[in-house]
């Protein structure tokens, strides 16, 4: 096998060989993109609805993050955490004034920023290390971020964990409220749990999860990692229920493709971290906070589109598969669509099948669209902003030819 040899073919075997096979890839080899567009090692095209897992929220070679990457390519790349650069203030200024925190630190990805809200919480409650979280959440894959996950495959092989962390069911308050007592240092939540299968928390569990944070002194972290920065429809998803939590956590789309994740704080950390109390050598460089600035300044731009096009797609996707609004996943024996929920807004969305979704992703992607899947029957969709609704029409299309919906179910 020549080294040069970047056919499919060659590459698989090349990762077969020396790749550690943590990884159940697909048969797909992306090699270029436009858009909302990518394009494989055979010059297939597709259309990308998932968006490196909610990373290119600008779509492929967005004009203005080539030019920063060409311009900053001149200059310094890394500079580490001991010297001052401008790039990480102007981003942390965005993000502070757009959320109504206070502070901003910068690391590499969703698992780091995580990690570093346990240790923020454990410096905001000495003593506590309870920590409750929720059934069916993700947070990373790290033991610490792994404890706070709520799956029980993701964590059997690497148990004992970070001890303390109590499970809850999404959106059962009573549940949320007798977990929480004086131990508890955090509650981890997602606002839409994307892993999880694509399940927004209600509003009403939200605010009951500040209430019994504030009364405990607990600190409330929001884990928008995959539903923030514009990807719901608001900069950040807790806007869309109006609960401020103490710590937001950031990664995915921040980077504009670099890793790049971050952390804010509110006014109950202010004062508390201190130098030498958490670190990282790459995080927050000058390359990926310009390209952060470009993300965040793009996406501003793009939130009416994003609410606009959320709405509409939920629409199209109720009436073109034939799920009724608030259908519920157990259904009765009239119901004949195989389209059991679809839940999501902005532009994160899933449908949830009543057959496993990983073969309908396979058909999917062999008709010309990348998606992904959630736990085993959701197919998840994440595309970027600039993704035109005729890409999201012929998905529709596309799905209710595979799962048979027919026109005249269609039209009932």
């Amino acid at each position: 096998m020549l080294l040069h040899d970047e056919s499919p073919a060659a590459v698989e075997e090349r990762e077969k060989s020396f790749v550690l096979g943590n990884y159940a890839r697909a048969p797909f080899h992306p090699r270029s993109g436009k858009g909302a567009r990518i394009t494989d090692a055979n010059g297939k095209e597709y259309w990308d609805l998932l968006g490196g897992i909610a990373v290119n929220a600008l779509g492929h070679q967005h004009p203005r993050i080539k030019r920063v990457l060409r311009e900053e390519s001149t200059s310094l790349l890394h500079v580490s955490n001991l010297y001052y650069h401008p790039a990480q203030g102007i981003l942390a200024e965005k993000l502070v004034r757009a959320s109504g925190l206070l502070r901003a630190f910068f690391c590499n990805s969703g698992t780091e920023a995580n990690e570093a809200a346990m240790k923020f919480a454990r410096l905001a409650n000495p003593g506590r290390s309870g920590i409750v979280a929720l059934n069916e959440s993700f947070h990373g894959r790290s033991l610490g971020a792994l404890s706070l996950t709520g799956h029980e495959a993701y964590r059997a092989p690497f148990e004992p964990l970070v001890p303390g962390v109590t499970f809850v069911e999404p959106n059962d308050v009573a549940a949320l409220e007798a977990a929480v007592n004086e131990n508890t240092s955090a509650i981890f939540l997602e606002p839409i749990m994307g892993e999880g299968g694509i399940v927004p928390l209600s509003a009403e569990f939200l605010i009951a999860a500040r209430h019994v944070a504030d009364r405990t002194g607990a600190m409330l972290v929001f884990d928008e990692i995959q539903c923030g920065l514009g990807r719901t429809g608001t900069m950040f998803a807790f806007q869309q229920s109006g609960v401020v939590p103490d710590i937001i956590t950031l990664a995915k789309p921040l980077g504009g493709g670099l890793p790049l994740g971050a952390v804010l704080t509110g006014p109950a950390l202010e004062g508390l971290v201190k130098p030498g109390h958490h670190g990282t050598t790459f995080g927050g460089n000058p390359l990926a906070c310009r390209l952060g600035t470009v993300v965040f300044e793009e996406t501003e731009k793009l939130l009416p589109t994003i609410r606009n096009l959320g709405i509409w797609f939920e629409n199209e996707l109720r009436t073109r598969l034939c799920v009724a609004a608030g259908a519920p996943a157990r259904r009765d024996s009239s119901d004949t669509s195989p389209v059991t929920a679809i839940r999501g807004m902005g532009l994160m969305w899933g449908i949830e099948l009543d057959r496993p979704a990983g073969p309908v992703v396979a058909e999917l992607r062999e008709r010309g669209f990348i998606v992904g899947s959630a736990r085993e029957k959701v197919i998840r969709l994440l595309p970027p902003y600039i993704v035109p609704k005729q890409a999201l029409s012929e998905l529709i299309g596309a799905l209710a030819s595979i799962l048979n919906i027919s026109s005249k179910e269609k039209a009932a």
